[in-house]
């Protein structure tokens, strides 16, 4: 029997044309792996669409789960696949509403999705974890409303430029680079446009490395590291997004040693977060050969050309296996949530 995969795309972040992408691709190798799909696209107003007919999630019995349209239509689904970047999507929202409605999902839990989606939480966590990262100050926009200058000095003791992000976007949206305390209060206020949160972190001088990792608890695959190369100040959306402004070269040309740090330290931090199906880890590395870890995302990229399916690609996982492997470990992982007593 075949198995029937509701992809959702699109949602309310800023993110929303990258998910569609994203899921044009997942779609063309569930087919091709044999899967049925429904495509559910999310509007930038919330609004969920089957076919051009509201539709809404709803519980189908525990391991499972429906589509109903309103004016009548209910389709059947047994896992959920979230290609939805950002907030709304990718921070545990969409999965509480699955574990909610008992549905299987790829990729991590609500706990997992919330924590690496903020950067000043997921930063804390590596903290305690003993996984290094860049040095950081905190933001909230009450805090700063009270008084900016409190937030500037306290950030003077890092080392400028630094780099001012919302604590919970992707994609690169809404971050500046900062050279000179000078220009802090603006950045800020930048993001405070796209967050009530605020990341300011101290920039790092050394070379960025992407690793992919795929499984569920500790039984997992990690790829070799890739390295990013773009010719721009920084890696900005603009760069990200824009044809031949970057390119991922995998595997990136590092000492074995170096390598294995890498995937070592990838593989703590997924543990440590208790992620599932699928992420991608990001660091700086310095030039003493010494790692930084920046982000953890539980929804990378999945273009047929994205770094995280190439990362895998490199592992030995082709972009059609990686897809169905990432439906059965949502299945999987399913059956042991609901193996609990609650």
């Amino acid at each position: 029997m075949s198995v029937r995969v509701a992809v959702l795309s699109g949602g309310r972040s800023s993110e929303h044309e990258v998910s569609i992408e994203s899921a044009r691709s997942v779609r063309g190798a569930l087919e091709a792996e044999g899967l049925d799909v429904l495509s559910v696209l999310i509007t930038k107003d919330g609004t969920w669409l089957l076919d051009d007919e509201p539709v809404a999630l709803v519980p189908g019995g525990i391991g499972s789960g429906q589509i109903r349209g309103e004016r009548g239509r209910v389709e059947d689904f047994d896992v959920v696949f979230p290609v939805l970047h950002g907030p709304y999507g990718e921070d545990g929202v969409i999965q509480g509403l699955c574990e909610a409605a008992g549905a299987p999902f790829v990729g991590a839990g609500v706990s997992a999705s919330a924590i690496a989606m903020d950067k000043v939480l997921f930063k804390m966590l590596l903290r305690d974890a003993g996984i290094p990262s860049a040095d950081f100050v905190a933001v909230t926009a009450p805090a700063y409303r009270a008084d900016p200058d409190a937030i500037a000095a306290a950030a003077d003791r890092l080392s400028y430029p630094v780099f001012c992000k919302p604590a919970r976007l992707g994609s690169s949206v809404g971050i500046s680079r900062v050279a000179a305390p000078e220009e802090l209060h603006t950045a800020i206020e930048l993001a405070l446009v796209h967050d009530s949160k605020v990341l300011i972190e101290e920039g790092v001088v050394g070379r960025e490395l992407e690793v992919g990792i795929l499984g569920n608890d500790d039984d997992l695959i990690v790829s070799p590291p890739g390295e990013i190369h773009y010719d721009a100040d920084w890696y900005d959306y603009e760069t990200k997004y824009t044809p031949g402004l970057a390119r991922v070269e995998i595997p990136a040309s590092v000492e074995p040693e170096v390598e294995a740090d890498l995937k070592a330290l990838a593989g703590r931090a997924y543990v440590a977060l208790e992620c599932a199906g699928m992420g991608r880890v990001d660091f700086f590395l310095r030039e003493d050969g010494s790692a930084l870890m920046s982000e953890l995302n539980t929804i990378p990229g999945f273009t047929q050309t994205s770094a995280y399916p190439s990362l895998m690609a490199a592992a030995g996982v082709e972009y059609g296996a990686l897809v169905r492997r990432l439906v059965h470990l949502a299945q999987a992982r399913a059956a042991q949530v609901n193996a609990l007593k609650c």
